[in-house]
Formats: structure tokens, sequence, C-alpha cells
């Protein structure tokens, strides 16, 4: 692949007038002064895509481009009112307009009429976003930082591809595949692995240990050892956007880093929202944050989104596709073909084998698999999960028996994932009558997240894709929910009579607003507090849950004990982690069969009995690493 771009330019004639030959990232990307090649290139482009296997796109020279004012007054003359196009961007240096729409679909036309059309008349290369359908200040700033900065984008796209395809910087003597365990081995929290070839060092993930302090130093992954230097690693991996698995990325920019982070779109607008909370919670506790919102600005710049099912090289010996994982919006499970098909690798992430009320379940067919990472926080004999039906008929159950009571139900959930489908299935119980039409109160991130999954409605599962596309019915759009967007608010809540249900972050009672309702809330027996997540290790959740009846907020100086009388549930059904028999059968169902599973993300016994569960079961290579090992793959 040496210069890949001198090949693809001796199959262009001269007379095409190519006056620039860039990557964008694994991509290359192509500029015409030629008018006429621009719209009929005689099959040339295709052929040259299937000599190299690459993707390759052809785009006016930004000389050619109509002015933007015209080209704006154009497009809106295009594109019918109907589609209600919200805003229009132009990125000049890529001769592309970006067009935010409410229906995307009008926006685009039948067989993509509507953008041949305006590509045509303007030589502006279109691409249509969807505008999301509750306002959404994060997707707002990281779509402003992307395009005031399209000139760094561009150069660092540009780089990144030449690392890809012409950037072989280190002597290979043999073949081989190593994991490092920095994070998550036997344990739950703070993922991070390292996958080291004789060319590339990939990170997959990098994360936190939700249930502790920041203040704690196994709050954090083993960054300290010898095979990881910042200044070596090529690219990151994030699987989803919880913070275990994300909340360190901007620090890697912080401490030097300045290659690229891989994962889906929706992954990068949470990750960034989570990283900000990040911040805002180690303030709030008295404590130096780890990096500043510049930094997840420079992560957010850094990030490369793909697709499922996109085929993209990521380092010279490294080829990433990510597929659907079923965790939550956007989560990915990362198919690695390494070398030229020397090992086949997936890392897992959390995910779900199951099809849930807002996602289909985890992928299962790959085109290639030796080698499978698994978690296994659900994985001991005795995680035996109940159905979604079971876990929602208890939650109604829950919710009238306190209402009946003229109580309040407090649900600590994480912002992202278990929120947004107990919002599905509340509403829905509503709409059925199965529930009164009491109110729903949103707070924190939980309304920004839903925010973000109003912009990536492609991401649900077929049903819900079904009601938002035909039926025009958003349930997220629903009036029982209500967003609490301060103190004054929050307190007028805990001080009402009414009964109400209140959704708020942090699922583990480990900061955020649910502390502040728990404590609050906590003395009244008429009260309900429903569990629907993990509770870490060491967590006030985890404490609360296992029968604690008294806290105290204070010191032991000056004491400020709460004693709780409200009732306490656990509801596991509604986690977006795959239960014991999933885990068993997803191994059995995958295609290719894998020769080797390693097993991660669980506590020791759990992960160790999965181990030995899935080799006897499957007779395959199985292993369940400590932090500090190191695995070879091949």
């Amino acid at each position: 692949m040496a210069n890949i771009l001198d090949e693809v330019l001796k199959h262009i004639p001269k007379t095409a007038k190519i006056s620039d030959s860039v990557f964008e990232g694994a991509n290359i990307v192509l500029y015409t002064k030629n008018k006429d090649f621009l719209f009929n290139s005689n099959g040339i482009i295709k052929e040259i895509v299937n000599s190299i296997k690459k993707r390759v796109e052809l785009r006016p020279d930004p000389s050619l481009t109509l002015d933007q004012e015209k080209a704006e007054i154009l497009i809106k003359k295009i594109i019918p009112k109907e589609a209600k196009i919200s805003n229009i961007i132009f990125d000049p240096q890529r001769s592309r307009v970006i067009i935010e729409s409410e229906k995307p679909g009008l926006a685009i036309g039948k067989q993509g009429e509507l953008l041949k059309e305006i590509k045509q008349k303007t030589l502006w290369v279109p691409l249509i976003k969807r505008t999301p359908a509750l306002k959404s200040k994060i997707i707002e700033n990281i779509r402003y930082v992307l395009y005031e900065n399209s000139d760094f984008r561009r150069k660092f796209l540009h780089k990144v591809g030449k690392r890809i395809y012409d950037g072989w910087i280190r002597e290979k003597r043999e073949e081989w595949i190593r994991l490092s365990v920095l994070g998550a081995g036997r344990e739950v929290g703070r993922s991070c692995f390292l996958l080291q070839t004789p060319e590339s060092r990939v990170l997959l993930d990098c994360g936190i240990n939700a249930a502790k302090q920041l203040s704690d130093p196994t709050a954090f992954p083993y960054l300290d050892v010898p095979e990881f230097k910042i200044d070596e690693v090529d690219a990151i991996i994030i699987s989803h956007p919880h913070i275990d698995h994300c909340a360190l990325v901007p620090y890697l920019y912080k401490m030097g880093y300045k290659g690229p982070t891989y994962c889906t779109a929706p992954t990068r607008d949470i990750m960034a929202l989570l990283c900000l909370d990040t911040i805002k919670i180690a303030q709030s506790e008295g404590n130096d944050p780890l990096y500043s919102s510049t930094d997840i600005k420079t992560m957010v710049m850094h990030t490369i989104c793909l697709d499922y099912e996109e085929v993209s090289d990521i380092t010279p010996d490294v080829r990433l596709t990510l597929y659907d994982a079923g965790h939550g919006l956007g989560s990915a499970l990362s198919h690695m073909h390494i070398g030229n098909g020397l090992h086949n690798f997936v890392y897992c992430g959390d995910f779900s084998y199951e099809v849930s009320n807002l996602l289909s379940a985890a992928n299962t067919k790959f085109p290639r698999l030796e080698t499978i990472m698994i978690e296994s926080t659900y994985g001991g004999k005795e995680d035996i999960l109940g159905s979604r039906k079971e876990a929602e008929d208890y939650l109604i159950d829950v919710i009238n028996k306190t209402i009946e009571r003229k109580g309040k139900i407090l649900l600590p959930t994480l912002g992202y994932g278990r929120s947004q489908e107990i919002m599905l299935v509340i509403e829905r119980a509503v709409k059925e009558g199965r529930i009164p039409n009491i109110p729903v109160y949103i707070q924190g991130m939980i309304w920004d997240i839903t925010a973000i999954h109003t912009t990536y409605p492609d991401f649900f599962n077929s049903d819900v894709r079904k009601k938002i596309f035909h039926k025009d019915q958003n349930p997220f759009l629903s009036e029982i929910f209500k967003r609490i967007g301060s103190q004054k608010e929050q307190q007028d809540v805990i001080d009402s009579n009414k009964p109400c249900i209140i959704m708020a972050t942090s699922g583990m009672l480990v900061g955020g607003s649910s502390v502040e309702y728990f404590k609050n809330l906590a003395e009244n027996p008429k009260n309900t507090l429903i569990f629907t997540c993990y509770q870490g290790g060491g967590s006030l959740g985890r404490r609360v849950q296992q029968g604690t009846k008294e806290i105290n907020f204070g010191s032991a100086e000056k004491p400020d004990m709460v004693h709780i009388k409200m009732e306490i549930h656990s509801i596991h059904s509604f986690t977006g982690h795959s239960s014991r028999d999933q885990l068993m059968n997803y191994i059995g169902r995958l295609d290719p069969k894998p020769k080797k599973v390693i097993i991660v993300h669980g506590e020791n016994s759990k992960c160790l009995d999965l181990a030995s569960s899935l080799h006897k079961r499957y007779r395959i290579e199985t292993s369940a690493p400590k932090n500090l090992e190191i695995v070879r793959i091949k």
C-alpha cells in the first residue's frame, strides 16, 4: 500500500484535472476541477475501488462551488418545506454542505434524487443530518466544534491515512498478537486493554471504576506499565460511552495522545457529555478534575465515527468493523482483522444478547473469528435473570402500590441506556392505562442523553423505528416527561405531596441528583426506591441494596444520619448486560465458532466460573486473566 495515492492517480486521465488527492482516515478523496469528469467518470472511480478495495470519493474542487449565499437559497428551493430544514452549514475546505433536517428522508428524496440535484446545481456535496427531536446543547456544541475546526479535521484525517497506508514504522521480524489487561481483569470497572502487534498499538476502552472515589488509585487502569507508552498508541477504540469504558479518554489527549479515537456517532456524543459530567462530579466533591472541557473538545476533534458494518483500516495491519452490541444506543462489538489474515479478534465491551424494548440483540455473525473477549458481569451460576416482561410487570406493580399509598418512586439510573428503556416502558404503560398518568421527572444527564437518542433513531430496533418513522410516534416526546433543570424545581418535587416518578443519576447513588433525592425521600415509608442497574462493590447503592438501614452523610464529628424507611426493590432484568444463560448461548451461536474465549469485566468468581463452564460445554480454550496479565493471542 506504499504510495497508494500515486497508484490511484496513475489510473486517472490528466483531463480529469485532479487538483488534490488526500486521505480522510482510511478513505481516499480526490478533488477535480473538471465538471464533466465529476458527474461522468465513465466508471473509472468504480474500477479503482474494485482494484484496491478501498473507498474512493470524487469531489469538486472548492473553486468550483457556488457562492454560499446563492447555494443556500437554491438548497431551500430544492428541499421541500415539509423536511423542516433547521440549519445549513458549509464546509468549504472539503466542498461539503451539511443540511440539518427534522425529516431527513424528505430532504434526501427518492433514491437520493434531491441530493443529486443539489450537487449538480451547486457543486457542493450535501450531507443530511437529523435535527434532534429534543433540543440538545451537547449535539449543537459537538457539531459546532467539528464545523469550526474543519481545516484541522482535514489535516488530521490526512495524517491518519498516511499512518495507515504509508506509515510502517517498526521492523517486523515475526508475527504475534498479545493483549495486556490494564483494567477490568476479574473486576467490573476501569475497562482498558492494550492490543499489540509487531507494528500496531491499539487501546480498547479506557475508563474508571464508577463505584470508587477519584481519590482512590484503584479507580483507574494501570497506565504506568512498561508496555503502555502514550506516544506509541496508534488508535483508541471505544465500545460504548459508560464511564467505566471511556471516562479517561480526554485524559489521554491531555497527556499527549494525538491519534484517532474510533466509535459510533451516538457513542461520541454521549461520551463527551458523560466526560463533562465527570468534571462536574469531581468539582462537587472538592477534587481537582482529571481534565478540562478543552481536553474533551480535543477528543471530539480527534474522533472518527464509523457506522455498523463499515470496514475501516485503522493501522497498517489492523482493520476494524463495528457491529451492534445491543447494550446501549450505538454500543459496538469491535471486530479486528489483524495482519494479512493472521487472526480475527472481537472485543465485545458490554453487550446484551436479547432484543430489548429499545435495541436489537448483539450481532453473532462475523466474516472470520478466532478469538473473542466477552464480559461476565452476570456470568455466575446464580445470575439467573427473569424476562423483560416479568421485569416490566414487577416495575408497574411496585409503581401502582406506591401511588396507592400516595408515595414517590425514585429510580436511580444510569444516564445512558437503562433510563431510555424504562422511559419507554413507563410511557407505554401510561398509554395502555396500566399505571395512572402521573408526572415522570427527569433530571440531569438523563434528559440530555435522551435528546441524543432522538437524533439517532436508526440505531433503535425495528419496532421503535417504525413508531418514529411511519407513525410519527416518538415515545420520548410524551408529555408525561418533565425536565428538572434547577435546584428550586428539584426542591419543589421533593416538597410536593403528590405521587410521582423521579429518574435521576447516578444509578449507583454515587454523586449526582439521585443522592439528594434519596436523602430527602428515604425516611418516608410511603416512598419507594427501585434499583434497575448493577450496583458496584463499595457504592452507596450496593450498601442500600444489601439492607443497610442507616447512612451517615456527615462525619464522625458532625453526623448527618438518614434512617432508611422507604421500600427498596431491585430489578435486574432491565440490564443492558447478558445474563448467564445468554452469555453461554451467545458463544454457542457465534458464526463462525471461536477457538478461544477471554473472559473479563466480572467479579473474580464469575469470570472463573464462566470460563470453566464455556470450556466444558464447547470444548474451546478459555481464560480469565487478572489485571496486569498479558495474554498471547497468536
